[in-house]
């Protein structure tokens, strides 16, 4: 968060829709907790829970416990398997990880760099993995 309140304002004011200022400022904003963000994004993605299940390859009972709110603290992997699974890109991943108050991801850290490289280029949670496995890391799981 490194807007003023006031950048924010001019921000909303001059946007043609409040979609358009969720994408632009996702990052600046304040929510609750990260079961109120994941529903945010969610929405504003137009997403399924079930098909971000099945893809980010978390335990059902777990995943909606996670979206429910009764589990607040997942791991930092959970969250990037969400983030896979709910095809996010580096930045929006940033946001989540932060809303889930576990550590960014940073690129000098070799692990990280690939999960990186892989957000950015949209693979899959199972690419990404292949990606850690060829090079010894561990995977996300």
């Amino acid at each position: 968060m490194n807007k003023s309140t006031g950048e924010l304002l001019d921000s909303l004011k001059s946007v043609r829709s409040y979609d358009e200022f969720l994408k632009k400022e996702m990052g600046e904003l304040n929510f609750g907790t990260l079961a109120e963000y994941l529903d945010m994004l969610i929405k504003s993605k137009k997403l399924k829970k079930s098909e971000i299940i099945v893809k980010s390859n978390l335990d059902k009972n777990y995943a909606y416990q996670i979206f429910n709110g009764t589990k607040t603290n997942p791991s930092r992997d959970k969250v990037l398997m969400l983030a896979f699974g709910m095809g996010l890109d580096f930045s929006e991943t940033a946001v989540l990880l932060k809303n889930a108050k576990q550590p960014e991801l940073y690129v000098r850290d070799p692990r990280d760099s690939i999960i990186i490289f892989c957000l950015e280029n949209h693979l899959t949670l199972i690419q990404a993995n292949e990606q850690l496995m060829d090079k010894s890391f561990a995977l996300m799981e």
